[in-house]
């Protein structure tokens, strides 16, 4: 699937990582476009100083989320290659580990070793061993499973269902469900999700539902939302857990969020469809 959207992840306070890929709108027949040129996929690197392209490291087909850890490795999920491409900093490819169908979302555990995929097409997270290059199990969530975020301590993960309407809360250390959250509201199809600093909270975004809901990390409680309006997708947080920031796609901005009384205290013009938001 062709998709002109942006999937940004902090490589370190100084650069950004970057995945994109050609224009078509949803609902674009894709009969009639060209054939890809997969040439044009890769991942920029931008400079936070400046906020510059600094380069644009190639060979990553059809990019899909990232991630990076300290040691500069960085993982990429390729929906063509349904594969997660493992990278040097420089953009060498360094493994390339096969997974299931459409691979999207993907994050590290803190600490490293485990990788997380979320496989849309196969309702599961893969698990992978980063030191061995391998899949080394699966575990079953919501229908299309999006994006994933960790607790700091890697004790549990958080992932969205976008065909779901929910979130699945995942053993981090077991690789096991523990539990799904639903969410209630018209047109509601999760996307993104962060988790506060403190470990207390995450937050998900509903996509055409327009808002960001907040839900108790400890017992799955949804504890309320804020109408954000503009198809909410990517969302980040500050690092001192005041603010959130949601990339609302259609509306071209980002709703600026106070975590603690769900409100809306800001609005950011950008530019057009924003779709991934990251914090550093």
């Amino acid at each position: 699937m062709r998709r002109g959207r942006l999937m940004a992840v902090p490589f370190d306070r100084e650069r950004l990582e970057l995945t994109g890929s050609p224009v078509a709108p949803p609902g674009t027949d894709e009969s009639k476009l060209p054939p890809p040129d997969r040439a044009a996929d890769g991942i920029g690197v931008v400079d936070l100083e400046t906020g510059s392209l600094a380069r644009v490291l190639r060979g990553v087909s059809d990019p899909e989320q990232l991630a990076a850890d300290a040691a500069g490795h960085i993982y990429s999920a390729s929906e063509d290659a349904q594969a997660v491409q493992v990278l040097d900093e420089s953009g060498g490819r360094l493994a390339s580990i096969p997974l299931g169908r459409a691979p999207e979302g993907l994050a590290l555990r803190p600490g490293g070793g485990v990788l997380y995929v979320s496989l849309e097409d196969d309702n599961a997270i893969a698990v992978v061993d980063v030191a061995a290059g391998k899949v080394t199990g699966e575990i079953p969530v919501g229908a299309r499973p999006r994006s994933i975020a960790f607790t700091p301590d890697g004790s549990k993960a958080f992932v969205t269902n976008e065909v779901g309407a929910s979130v699945s809360v995942l053993d981090a250390r077991a690789h096991r469900k523990l539990l799904d959250i639903p969410l209630a509201g018209q047109d509601v199809r999760p996307m993104g999700v962060v988790v506060s600093p403190d470990g207390k909270r995450a937050f998900v975004t509903t996509g055409r539902g327009g808002t960001l809901v907040a839900i108790d990390a400890v017992t799955g409680k949804v504890l309320g939302q804020a109408q954000v309006g503009g198809r909410p997708w990517g969302v980040a947080i500050s690092r001192d857990g005041k603010r959130l920031y949601t990339a609302n796609g259609p509306a071209g901005d980002v709703a600026v969020v106070d975590a603690e009384s769900l409100k809306v205290v800001g609005r950011i013009k950008v530019g057009e469809r924003p779709w991934g938001a990251a914090g550093h």
